[in-house]
């Protein structure tokens, strides 16, 4: 077992290994209340545990003049030691975040009379800024994707509650640039599980609707429910916001063409331009054609135009590449949706949901995606931004934010999901 802590910990300190070697061979023969016990006395009292030899190493750890930097780091990753157990059986899921929640309640009020009274106000000190690190956040974020249940009510209810419902926001919401390969590989294989299953539960219903509108057209006063078993829709979204992003998502949206049809015409056509600046205006095009004209003449249109010409000026003269087109494009969803975490302003995105609504400033956010697919992962960190921002609000204040992450999940599975929803199109 020594050996296997090694890759997912590299550049650990001999005193971290030797916790972390305790807590995984305690992790494998305890019960998680007991470990759970074992936790808050260890980490949160700091007395009385045990084993004391423990208690001693401990000290050398808080003790060190690094602490104050990589305690975090260390208590996270015992953290993920018994997580990542436990998650391994999911009857034990429940214990996940009791153990997290313990770092909500103080160590008991008693006057400390131990020899070791220094190193257990350090230890109080350090689990406090643990509690008000990134990493804190990020295992209560965990939590939810781990123990949180598919729900289709959502209202009176703060956005982090929903986090299980948007795997493409995993990794930007669950990981940083300290995560354990053994952390990676967890959120990466929930990430699957949770995709797969609603893609597959997007399948199901639209087949559903199918057969529906199959059965309405041979006799239209039939009931169908007692034909067809119901399948649930498995969005936050009505049936009829569900069915018109759906449709919007595969049928024909410009002229005669589907948003993927669309971007690749533009691909081909943008091919020719003489120069890059010569692109963005062709680009300008392409964005305005879905937008409602009376809405983009008063500001937008200015606005978009503008923030393409003034994108890398420099490099109008240039013939357009990979490198133009992918920076262009990222510059764009800064623009349209949110420039960063450090200043989450999203004034834009606002606007045209308040203007246009949620589905047509995600196709927006689409067609950008779909000239330049490298960008994707961009598109989901900014609304991992959104997310993390928003994160403690109440979803009823926030349904406009709600809507877009459905939405877009939609959008990702039709585009770049592994089912085949274009026998939706005959219904319409």
């Amino acid at each position: 077992m020594s050996n296997l802590i090694n890759p997912y910990y590299p550049n650990i300190f001999p005193e971290e290994q030797k916790i972390y070697q305790h807590l995984l061979h305690l992790v494998q023969v305890e019960s998680p209340q007991e470990m759970i016990g074992r936790f808050r006395t260890l980490f949160i009292e700091g007395i009385n545990y045990p084993e004391s030899d423990t208690i001693a190493i401990l000290d050398q750890i808080t003790a060190s003049p690094k602490a104050e930097q990589e305690f975090q780091f260390f208590l996270n990753r015992c953290c993920h030691i018994l997580i990542n157990r436990w998650h391994m059986q999911p009857q034990l899921h429940s214990a996940i975040p009791e153990l997290i929640e313990l770092f909500q309640y103080p160590p008991s009020r008693h006057k400390i009379t131990s020899f070791r009274e220094k190193a257990i106000r350090r230890l109080h000190l350090l689990i406090k800024k643990f509690i008000e690190s990134e990493q804190y956040t990020i295992l209560r974020r965990l939590t939810q994707i781990i123990t949180q249940p598919d729900s289709q009510l959502y209202e009176q209810k703060q956005l982090i509650t929903l986090m299980r419902r948007y795997p493409y926001l995993y990794e930007h919401c669950l990981l940083t640039e300290n995560s354990t390969f053994e952390h990676q590989w967890t959120v990466k294989k929930i990430k699957l599980e949770v995709q797969k299953k609603f893609e597959l539960d997007l399948s199901r219903y639209v087949t559903y609707q199918v057969r529906c509108h199959q059965v309405n057209q041979v006799d239209c006063a039939v009931d169908t429910n007692r034909i067809i078993q119901p399948v649930t829709n498995p969005t936050l979204l009505t049936e009829k916001n569900l069915n018109a992003t759906i449709q919007q998502f595969i049928g024909k949206v410009e002229g005669d063409y589907s948003y993927q049809e669309y971007a690749q015409l533009f691909l081909n056509y943008s091919n020719q331009a003489s120069s890059f600046g010569a692109f963005k205006d062709d680009l300008y095009e392409y964005l305005i054609s879905g937008i409602d004209w009376d809405y983009g003449k008063r500001q937008f249109h200015q606005r978009l135009y503008k923030q393409l010409k003034n994108t890398l000026a420099d490099a109008n003269e240039y013939k357009l590449d990979d490198f133009l087109l992918v920076r262009t494009c990222s510059q764009l969803l800064n623009f349209l949706v949110v420039e960063s975490q450090i200043s989450p302003q999203h004034f834009t995105f606002i606007d045209l949901i308040a203007n246009q609504g949620t589905l047509v400033t995600t196709a927006l956010l689409l067609k950008i995606v779909l000239i330049c697919q490298k960008i994707k992962p961009y598109l989901t960190k900014r609304f991992a931004i959104l997310f993390n921002h928003y994160e403690s609000a109440t979803t009823n204040g926030i349904i406009w934010l709600v809507e877009t992450l459905e939405q877009l999940n939609v959008a990702y599975s039709i585009h770049f999901g592994n089912t085949d929803l274009s026998y939706f199109k005959q219904i319409f």
